[in-house]
């Protein structure tokens, strides 16, 4: 019986549902890298990765690993489609889940209202039983009204239930008492207590974790489990890995306990890809964005590697204070803007485009399905950088006469012309995706010239060489197969798991022992978390950070630490690379006592990722790759005779200068006059940028 072969990622995004495979030949082991896209079908979204896979020509029975990164938890959470859930917290704090924090975002606001609770009043209730913030009991815990407690979840429909006792960051003896109890009291009810997501300090952020998590497991556990079977009936028979909101994939037994976990996993995936590639190709400091149908995201990548962060937030807006969530996450910008952003313009006259979007459907007016709005892709269409006879790769006809009466409305209401009107709609839209690289690059001390543009999603190549002029910067890469590149980030992710520990340990040379214990603490947590599920100790390698702060301060900096022991000599070290951190981030340092907050250690272990291997030479000329010219309207440098190139025939080692357009099926790359290109051994596209305007 012939064995499954073949690695295949599935990334289930908000208009559409991606596929990269990699084939492997037994005989001349050359690599093939296939890539499908087809529409995403909520609610049903385990459909949709079927429907990806047979239109990619794949059997399921010939995948031996297939890792899946999805939309299911964030859905669940936005859109209030979780279970009721029931808290059980340490008496006397059953109401700090409202309390929540002071600070709100619209401060002079005197009608401002707090975000309700994902958990009511009446569902909160409390157990006798307080441990100190060093982890020491000082009132035994007193599990006696349990039973009546759970009995009251049952009558009032509770489906999931969030256990975040007082300090349990410190020591989680009571809440695993709690979690047994619980499961063996009721063992139908899913149940989650806040220590097996996070062992951080800060409890309202902790509690809040626990019940979202509560909250979605239920919803995320069927899908994961209908998803794995609906595999195993079409002939799966490898091994299946979720991407985790870490950059890293995990198990799905693992997933399904502590699904909250996956909350931000597609865009993770994507800048885990643009770290990787960033290495591959000598770019280890890499500002990442990917622009979708629906939203743009960007992340900054230093010396390879992507920032994570564990204070994390949903629906956080100038409105309102959102619901935090405290687990490992990629540190990433996100807006309202992609292909399927609507242009509108308010009472005022002015101009806006997203963050509504038109989606998959009705979606763009292109589309001709029924959308009237004016969109981002309807510009792009009208002013000749997207191909109208080879939309979407040929697959749908584009309805010009829609995309024109949705720009008249718009151009209309501005006074405007119809092509003013569309380069209006292109212009707003890399202003706000300008805002977003900003956000992640200069307001956090990083000069965006110092990094390379690596942009990708279906319109990432459309506007990078516009952003990265605004911004300066002089190096644009658009991947190869950009518009799955997220995709293609989960061929290259490991199996990866973040372990938080939060304890005070004032950074001075004799207390460097005390730190060295607790990092041996975690590391044999982990080791012993994957000894359970068969990777040996040889196979798991470290990454560790200490989160560090001035004594008495808020909020701390993650810094990272050397590999071995932790010596008295080399606490001075790490205290002046705080300091530098410190104010790169704030501007300024301060000559004060410094604080150990706590650890972070990464674990990674190898489940076979992809490595890439170089296109073959094909001696192919760049004439042949040339489908002919066009009339491009580039929005600020004006209309230009642009050469239109086949981007499937692009090979290594091929030059040429803008003006021009790459098209592929999945996306359109927008060259600017001026700009020189070059593509790769592996098949990316290398820009250099030339000034704003080509000079």
């Amino acid at each position: 019986m012939k064995k499954p072969n073949i690695r295949a990622v599935t990334d289930v995004g908000g208009t559409f549902t991606d596929l990269v495979y990699l084939y492997t030949d037994p005989k001349t082991q050359k690599q093939e890298i296939v890539t499908a896209k087809s529409d995403t079908t909520p609610p049903n979204f385990e459909q949709g990765v079927m429907n990806v896979i047979r239109k990619g020509h794949l059997a399921v029975g010939d995948i031996a690993f297939l890792a899946h990164g999805t939309t299911v938890v964030i859905n669940a959470l936005t859109e209030r489609k979780g279970v009721k859930v029931g808290l059980i917290t340490t008496e006397g704090f059953r109401d700090s889940l409202e309390i929540a924090r002071g600070n709100r975002p619209d401060f002079f606001n005197l009608f401002y209202k707090k975000p309700e609770p994902f958990v009511p009043r009446y569902l909160r209730r409390e157990v006798p039983g307080r441990l100190s913030p060093q982890g020491e009991e000082r009132q035994p815990l007193d599990l006696s009204g349990l039973s009546a407690i759970l009995e009251d979840f049952g009558k009032e429909g509770v489906q999931g239930v969030a256990i975040c006792l007082l300090h349990s960051y410190a020591n989680p003896a009571h809440e695993k008492a709690v979690l047994g109890r619980v499961r063996e009291l009721w063992p139908e009810v899913s149940a989650v207590a806040s220590h097996q997501i996070t062992r951080e300090w800060r409890e309202y952020e902790r509690t809040n974790t626990a019940v979202l998590s509560a909250y979605v497991q239920p919803i995320a556990e069927r899908y994961l489990t209908r998803l794995y079977e609906g595999a195993k009936r079409e002939g799966f028979s490898g091994q299946m890995y979720i991407m985790q909101s870490n950059c890293g994939v995990d198990s799905v037994d693992q997933t399904k306990q502590i699904p909250i976990t996956m909350v931000e996993s597609g865009p993770a995936s994507g800048f885990w890809g643009a770290a990787e590639l960033g290495r591959l190709i000598g770019e280890p400091n890499v500002l990442a964005l990917d622009i979708g149908g629906t939203t743009a995201k960007c992340s900054l990548i230093e010396g390879g590697h992507v920032k994570i962060i564990s204070d994390y937030w949903i629906e956080r807006s100038q409105k309102s204070a959102g619901y935090p969530i405290m687990v490992p996450v990629v540190d990433v910008v996100e807006i309202g803007q992609g292909g399927g952003s609507i242009a509108w313009v308010d009472d005022f006259g002015k101009l806006h485009v997203g963050p509504q979007s038109a989606g998959a459907v009705p979606g763009p007016a292109a589309y001709g399905r029924g959308g009237e709005s004016a969109t981002t892709t309807d510009a792009n269409l009208a002013l000749g950088r997207i191909n109208k006879d080879y939309f979407c790769g040929g697959e749908i006809k584009a309805n010009m006469k829609a995309v024109d009466r949705a720009l008249d409305a718009v151009a209309k209401r501005l006074k405007v012309s119809r092509v003013e009107a569309a380069r209006g709609i292109v212009r707003i839209a890399n202003h706000n995706m300008i805002n977003a690289l900003k956000l992640v690059s200069l307001n956090r001390g990083y000069d965006p010239r110092d990094f390379t543009l690596v942009a990708f999603g279906g319109g990432g190549g459309m506007h990078a060489v516009a952003l990265a002029q605004e911004l300066g910067m002089r190096k644009v890469v658009i991947p190869r197969a950009a518009d799955v590149f997220s995709a293609w980030g989960m061929l290259m992710s490991d199996l990866r798991r973040d372990f938080f520990v939060t304890r005070l340990i004032n950074l001075r040379p004799e207390n460097a022992g005390k730190i060295a214990e607790l990092l041996g603490e975690v590391s044999e947590t982990a080791l012993t978390q994957f000894k359970r599920e068969g990777i040996s100790a040889k196979q798991v390698r470290f990454i560790r950070y200490g989160k560090f702060r001035y004594e008495n301060q808020e909020h701390a900096v993650e810094v990272q630490l050397p590999g071995g022991g932790i010596s008295a000599k080399a606490i001075a070290k790490i205290a002046e690379e705080f300091h530098a951190a410190y104010e790169r981030e704030y501007t300024y340092r301060l000559s004060a006592p410094v604080e150990f907050v706590g650890v972070h250690i990464v674990a990674f272990a190898e489940v076979g990722k992809l490595k890439p291997t170089k296109l073959p030479k094909t001696g192919r000329k760049l004439a042949a790759a040339q489908k002919g010219t066009r009339q491009v309207d580039y929005a600020l440098e004006g209309i230009h005779t642009a050469d239109i190139y086949d981007g499937h025939l692009l090979g290594p080692g091929m030059k040429f200068k803008g003006p021009a357009i790459l098209e592929t099926r999945g996306t359109t790359v927008v060259v600017h006059p001026g700009n020189k290109v070059e593509i790769d051994d592996y098949g990316n596209v290398h820009i250099q940028v030339s000034a704003k305007g080509g000079k």
